[in-house]
């Protein structure tokens, strides 16, 4: 039996004003992942906040309503695309809580979405599963089950899970502190991050190097840091980003930074909305809105700061990926091109249909899996069409997401973040360093 209870309570429901700004214009359309997928006018940013407008107008959260909502992927191409300025990524975080909320979800989806958020932003959990995929991935099993094709077919999410892993490597160590090379220009705070600290450390231990190499002193804090709360604001898990968030500015606060720097598109997004995450806290909205004006892609600080590490030749032909939370949310483009370009020897080649997303979109791809699985594709193809011998990008879920298409296409290219090959560059390592 339909409910009549209306969609939005009076905590931040998608604010009225900014729904009025849509005027339905349609430039949306075709930088909307899953309206390209589908074209479905429901599945497009003007269709869901249509949908926002008829609950705010007193209708119900049904399944469907709730569909349309689950199915974005967050990635913001709409806002970088709309000539009216519409705030679609304030609309749909607000939605997103009061469906969290307020929607009775399915046994199966609650389970799933415990597991997934139980897991993926508690570093030292994911940390565990290190030596059992290490082990997985050297003994050949992995081979052998994917050649099989059973798990797509009987579990979905643990093969997205599956394919998504990386290789398993040693562990890259993080200090505490790092000091600057030569005169100190800044002192800066450092993200571990969730995925990047379990996954990829070597990406920041390459940040660390990079940042004082270019006259930063480095405070990281490794021990005391946790999630930033950037999958669980934007999955609508309002409470627990804001419990995340508080522990973070807790932990750097009174660190005396000039900067707070981050290496991952997501959780830069998130941090730099802080203001607007903790404005209801009375203890924490004015430190959060200090705290979210200190935060910069690593990029941004690297080209304000402007180079004074030498850089050695890198003779390598790299595709550069836009992470849709650096490019999209945070309007950083320019510079990780600029970086790229202050390489000698490297060749920067462009992607086609740059601003549709991987569909990685944090872990909409492991809740989503066969659509992700078709973006994913697509942009592995627009990859390997350039030539490139490495794509470099700066958020880990999209690494994970393009390597997993990539082999499944039956293609090679190396991956990289924007740090790694500057890194490279700076202490003249050999480009087989991030090729091999």
């Amino acid at each position: 039996m339909t409910s009549h209870v209306p969609a939005f309570d009076e905590h931040h429901p998608p604010r009225r004003d900014l729904v009025n700004d849509c005027v339905h214009c349609g430039f949306c359309l075709p930088t909307c992942p899953t309206y390209v997928l589908w074209g479905e006018e429901m599945d497009s940013p003007r269709g869901r906040i249509y949908l926002m407008q008829e609950g705010l107008d007193g209708e119900p959260l049904t399944d469907s309503i709730v569909q349309h909502f689950d199915r974005c992927l967050g990635c913001m191409a709409c806002v970088t695309a709309c000539p009216s300025g519409v705030r679609y990524d304030l609309l749909i975080e607000d939605t997103r809580q009061q469906v969290e909320r307020r929607h009775p979800r399915s046994r199966r989806e609650r389970a799933l979405r415990s597991a997934v958020f139980g897991l993926f932003p508690y570093p030292r959990r994911l940390r565990l599963l290190r030596a059992p995929l290490r082990a997985y991935q050297a003994t050949g099993l992995r081979r052998l089950l994917r050649r099989t094709g059973l798990l797509p077919r009987l579990a979905p999410t643990l093969a997205a899970l599956e394919s998504l892993a990386p290789r398993i490597g040693r562990v890259a160590r993080t200090p505490q502190r790092l000091p600057a090379q030569g005169p100190r220009r800044a002192t800066v705070g450092m993200l571990t991050g969730c995925v990047q600290r379990a996954f990829f450390p070597e990406v920041n231990a390459a940040t660390a190097r990079v940042l004082a190499a270019e006259g930063c002193e480095v405070v990281i804090l490794p021990d005391r840091q946790g999630c930033c709360g950037a999958l669980s604001v934007h999955n609508g898990r309002e409470a627990e980003a804001r419990r995340f968030a508080r522990a973070l500015i807790d932990v750097f606060d009174a660190a005396g930074l000039d900067w707070f720097v981050v290496n991952a598109a997501g959780c830069g997004s998130s941090l730099k909305e802080y203001g607007e995450l903790l404005r209801d806290d009375p203890a924490y909205a004015e430190r959060a809105a200090a705290f979210a004006g200190k935060v910069r892609d690593l990029a941004e600080v690297l080209v304000e700061l402007g180079p004074v590490a030498p850089r050695h030749p890198l003779p390598v032909t790299v595709a550069y990926h836009d992470a849709c939370h650096l490019a999209h949310a945070q309007g950083v483009r320019a510079q990780p091109r600029e970086l790229l370009r202050g390489v000698p020897g490297l060749d920067l080649r462009e992607i086609a249909d740059p601003e549709i997303c991987c569909g990685s979109a944090g872990v909409w791809n492991v809740l989503n899996p066969e659509p992700a699985a078709q973006l994913g594709e697509r942009k592995a193809r627009d990859v390997l069409a350039t030539g490139a011998d490495l794509l470099v990008t700066a958020n880990p879920g999209c690494l994970m997401q393009i390597a997993s298409a990539v082999q499944r296409l039956g293609g090679t290219v190396a991956l990289a973040h924007t740090v790694q090959v500057l890194d490279a560059s700076i202490r003249a390592r050999p480009i087989t360093d991030l090729i091999t």
